[in-house]
């Protein structure tokens, strides 16, 4: 069996075990789309957010992209951001890093990377805003981790500076945006406590 082929029969496995445990499973799931998350994460595919979260399929909409990056001229991201908030009317948004990230470690090195660095240089400015607090830390390794979360943090406050999140607060008070982090190292979703739903000023952020 091909690689490819693998998967389409684990499809057929999964269908048939969902059905054995809830025969309504997919008639109820095709009906209406009502999660009440929206996750922005990283696309590396050690980060899968139904997994990691344990949910199911229709409980989370995700948006992901090359660490989990919040910019303001991706009219990808803001239109996903756009239906998340506005047609489901999520609760939640959560912006997801890892420890770890490709691209957070390309950031932090100066070499050309090809279209790719168009995309990365995004990151860069992250670290440059935080390069004084990150450059505390005592090895590479620990710089990354720390650069990590940083970026999440910095994401979060571009999430907050969106139109789209400003006018839903005042329209309903919500979502609620958080900024969490994953250490592929163990399987631990860490919540960095940076969770905000307030519009009444901008929001400034440094981790705790």
């Amino acid at each position: 069996m091909k690689s490819y082929e693998k998967l389409l029969q684990n499809n057929k496995e999964w269908v048939d075990k969902m059905n054995s445990d809830d025969p309504r499973f997919f008639s109820r799931l095709s009906s209406v789309q009502t999660p009440e998350f929206f996750w922005i994460g990283c696309s590396d595919s050690r980060v899968p957010a139904n997994q990691i979260t344990g949910t199911d399929p229709g409980e989370i909409f995700v948006h992901r992209n090359i660490a989990n990056t919040v910019v303001h001229t991706d009219m990808n991201l803001l239109s996903v951001l756009d239906y998340a908030v506005n047609i489901l009317k999520v609760n939640h948004v959560i912006v997801c890093g890892h420890y770890r990230c490709g691209g957070l470690l390309a950031a932090m090195q100066e070499e050309r990377l090809g279209l790719v660095n168009n995309w990365v240089n995004h990151i860069r400015d992250v670290y440059k805003t935080y390069k004084s607090e990150i450059e505390q830390s005592h090895d590479h390794e620990a710089r990354a981790d720390s650069f990590a979360e940083y970026h999440v943090i910095e994401n979060v406050i571009n999430l907050t500076q969106t139109s789209i999140i400003r006018d839903s607060w005042i329209k309903r008070g919500g979502p609620m945006i958080h900024g969490w982090i994953y250490d592929i190292h163990n399987g631990i979703l860490k919540d960095l406590k940076i969770s905000t739903d307030n519009a009444s000023e901008p929001l400034i952020l440094k981790r705790s």
